[in-house]
């Protein structure tokens, strides 16, 4: 069975942190570069930080320095640590293999991020 749930996300003022979480199931986490994107209203989907097999870590430029994503293997379970976070940071936040067709593979929920300023 296809699973991915994320959680953790929601209000936190600028310069606040937040932790968030995914589990995701092993068709999708044992074999796959992990990611996590986020879309924020009005605005594509984007990828902002990725992860491999080998924990190796590539973050999109805006948020470099302030996120870290993570991975624990015997969980299935991906992590994104989010530090110094800004209001533009503000958006619902998704994990998934990097390169997931926002349109014909499978997302979960997602969990909402909203930063205050």
């Amino acid at each position: 069975q296809v699973q991915l749930v994320e959680s953790g996300g929601g209000l936190v003022q600028a310069g606040g942190s937040l932790r968030l979480s995914c589990v995701a199931s092993g068709s999708i986490f044992s074999t796959n570069f992990m990611g996590w994107y986020r879309q924020a209203p009005g605005k594509q989907r984007q990828l902002v930080a990725a992860i491999t097999n080998t924990d190796s870590a590539n973050y999109v430029d805006s948020v470099k320095g302030r996120f870290t994503i993570s991975r624990d293997n015997a969980k299935n379970t991906v992590y994104l640590q989010m530090n110094s976070l800004r209001p533009e940071d503000t958006a619902v936040y998704y994990c998934n293999k990097l390169g997931a067709s926002p349109t014909t593979d499978y997302w979960g929920q997602g969990t909402q991020v909203t930063v205050s300023s």
